[in-house]
């Protein structure tokens, strides 16, 4: 199986889908596609990976909307992972998630048995859950499965970027 040592993810407007491209080692690239479809399942379930239900809900949004905030303000400009010298490419049909206490493993499954997976604290997982948010915007596509506490993080001008 693939480990995915850093990712960048756009959307592409002929495609109509978001591009993940994850670096993996020897400098190497993979790029897995990744639908509207598959992705209207995935986000809810990374966003409830977050959530405390112990937590008084007006509360919570109050911690989420800070934890966003910090999150979007440590996601640092890095060099994008380039499509063009990718090793494979496959469109996810399916994403597990596995848990533990400190992290998310998401494994990517395409239907011909290819998988990539990568690891992701609380931060990060904020992070990329800000950038999905973007590309969402960006795509024009339904904002109906986000938080309001993500929908605040995000300004429009930044939703247009290629993020990684």
């Amino acid at each position: 199986m693939i480990i995915l040592e850093r990712i960048t993810c756009e959307y592409i407007e002929d495609e109509d889908r978001i591009r993940m491209s994850g670096e993996v080692a020897a400098a190497k690239a993979v790029v897995i596609w990744l639908t509207q479809r598959m992705l209207q399942r995935l986000i809810p379930a990374l966003i409830r990976l977050l959530e405390d239900t112990r937590t008084d809900p007006q509360h919570a949004e109050i911690m989420h909307v800070f934890a966003q905030q910090v999150a979007r303000a440590e996601l640092k400009p890095q060099v994008p992972v380039q499509a063009q010298i990718a090793s494979a490419i496959w469109v996810a049909s399916s994403v597990d998630i596995t848990t533990t206490i400190q992290a998310a493993t998401l494994t990517f499954r395409a239907l011909d048995g290819q998988a990539a997976y990568f690891v992701m604290e609380a931060l990060p997982l904020r992070q990329w859950l800000g950038i999905l948010y973007g590309l969402y915007v960006n795509a024009e596509w339904t904002q109906d499965i986000w938080p309001e506490w993500i929908k605040g993080s995000v300004r429009p001008e930044q939703a247009r970027l290629a993020l990684h």
